[in-house]
């Protein structure tokens, strides 16, 4: 599996992404780090914006909500197995992982990164997710956020993709910037591996 990390939205390296698109253009666009947000509107309008992006850049995005995959894992496993790309948007990584966790998506995504032909992609919370730990993020996301209900707990392992932690939105103009300061340091203090990125940087593992 290939990975184009963005600390915000698309990042300023999409020639560089075009070039590791896969032969299959479709792409799972899961949105569910946005859960917490009752603001119907704002999401749908974010949504249709990042889909746009996506087409942009060649690929061939919809909607995959891992809410009507809770406790249907081998489901999900099939509906990912048909497509050529993820991409993970931001929000709060702890909602997002216990998304993953109720649909099965973290085990799932296991196997699905010794694919060759096959890409991941996202910006913010669908960046931090691929980490160790998710410790040190509770600074600027709410760990107790839970949509899910009695279903969901916080769950501090990430999926342990990569081995450091991600601060995005590092020394820039988002609203979570100063935040991400203290997260940087908390970081620094406990020795953890990190890279911090500026909007619009981006990490890529071929």
């Amino acid at each position: 599996m290939k990975f184009y990390l963005s600390s915000y939205r698309m990042g300023r390296q999409t020639k560089k992404l075009k070039k590791m698109l896969p032969r299959n253009k479709r792409t799972a666009f899961i949105p569910n780090a946005l859960d917490y947000s009752k603001d119907v509107e704002r999401r749908l309008h974010s949504d249709r914006k990042n889909l746009t992006r996506l087409r942009s850049v060649g690929l061939r995005p919809e909607i995959l909500d891992l809410r009507e995959y809770f406790g249907k894992q081998k489901k999900l496993e099939r509906k990912l197995r048909t497509f050529g790309a993820i991409w993970i948007r931001g929000g709060n990584t702890f909602v997002l992982r216990q998304a993953m966790q109720l649909s099965g998506f973290d085990k799932i995504f296991k196997k699905l990164v010794k694919k060759k032909d096959m890409l991941y992609g996202g910006y913010s919370a669908g960046i931090c997710i691929l980490s160790p730990s998710l410790r040190g993020l509770e600074i600027v996301d709410d760990p107790k956020q839970r949509p899910y209900g009695k279903r969901s707990k916080i769950i501090w392992d990430g999926l342990g993709v990569i081995d450091y932690a991600i601060a995005p939105h590092y020394k820039s103009k988002h609203p979570e910037s100063k935040m991400v300061d203290k997260t940087v340091k908390y970081f620094i203090d406990n020795k953890m591996p990190f890279k911090a990125l500026r909007d619009g940087e981006v990490i890529i593992i071929k």
